[in-house]
């Protein structure tokens, strides 16, 4: 009984990874490209709204066909269009020794350490939430984290495309009570979103300076969605933390620039993420340590 226990969860275990391994590639074309579609369509609002003609090159440019799908993949170097064996997630990468097939090219390391690192979370999501409604949502909130995290640590943008459709979901997912009560969502939403928006025009009146941009409240207002308003100061505190210490050790590491802004998205996703895993036991030795559990 034992030996078929375990051989269940590890072939759910490894199914999770495997999923997470060909999700992580679809989210390196997202993080990619979202920005780019997103920009292009700026411009063509800009130029129609103007009644402005851009460019012969520009005209191309928002002319091409460009999404998540199309064109294809392909060599940034020399244009060559990836085939489909090639484009295997991690295994590929393996296999080519990190360059391109046709031109030898140095590929991102960054392709396959984000499907891996999706592989990795979308197996500790199941094994932690087990084959259940939780672990499935679970999964499409640890997606779409990643997602915003790689845009973010990019273009320091947390795209309405992926922040407003995750707040939707956790209050639809609630309605059944995946994780907390709808009540708990519904307030959990507004609490999060008026918490981060409420610090920045302070901190706007006090300096002048705007301290965080409008993404950042719609993500922990999508956290507060999913996992209720309970979880927020633990998010709000530990993402602060982490961000603080990051942005301190970047600082005198790296020689960066202390006015340059510090994309703070990705420490509230890491946070929210955590809040979803382990928020319950943190929150309880919390009380538990202060007294206030008794």
């Amino acid at each position: 009984m034992l030996e078929t226990l375990l051989s269940y969860q590890a072939l759910l275990l490894g199914s999770a990874f495997i999923l997470g391994l060909l999700m992580g590639s679809f989210l390196n074309v997202v993080i990619y490209r979202l920005p780019i579609m997103m920009e292009r369509e700026y411009k063509r609002d800009f130029y129609s709204y103007f009644e402005a003609t851009p460019d012969a090159g520009e005209q191309k440019e928002l002319a091409e066909r460009f999404n998540l799908i199309l064109p294809h993949s392909h060599c940034p170097n020399c244009d060559a269009e990836i085939k489909p064996w090639h484009n295997v997630p991690l295994v590929s990468y393996l296999m080519l020794g990190g360059k391109c097939a046709f031109c030898g090219t140095p590929i991102s390391k960054r392709y396959p350490l984000i499907e891996l690192v999706t592989g990795i979370l979308t197996a500790i999501v199941v094994w932690q939430l087990g084959f259940t409604w939780q672990a499935l949502a679970g999964c499409g909130f640890t997606w779409a984290l990643i997602a915003l995290t790689g845009i973010d640590f990019d273009k320091q943008l947390l795209p309405d495309n992926i922040t407003l459709p995750l707040l939707w979901a956790g209050l639809l997912i609630n309605i059944w009570q995946v994780f907390v009560p709808l009540q708990d969502a519904v307030i959990g939403a507004i609490a999060g979103y008026l918490a981060l928006w409420s610090v920045f025009h302070l901190f706007r009146l006090a300096t002048g300076k705007e301290g965080m941009g409008a993404g950042d409240f719609k993500i922990l207002a999508a956290i507060g969605a999913w996992f209720g308003w309970q979880m927020l100061p633990m998010v709000i505190l530990l993402s602060a933390a982490v961000g603080a210490v990051a942005g301190l050790s970047w600082s005198l590491l790296m020689g960066r620039d202390r006015n340059l802004p510090i994309a703070f998205g990705p420490y509230l996703a890491g946070a929210g993420w955590i809040a979803m895993l382990w928020g319950d036991q943190i929150v309880g030795w919390y009380l538990n340590f202060s007294g206030l559990g008794n």
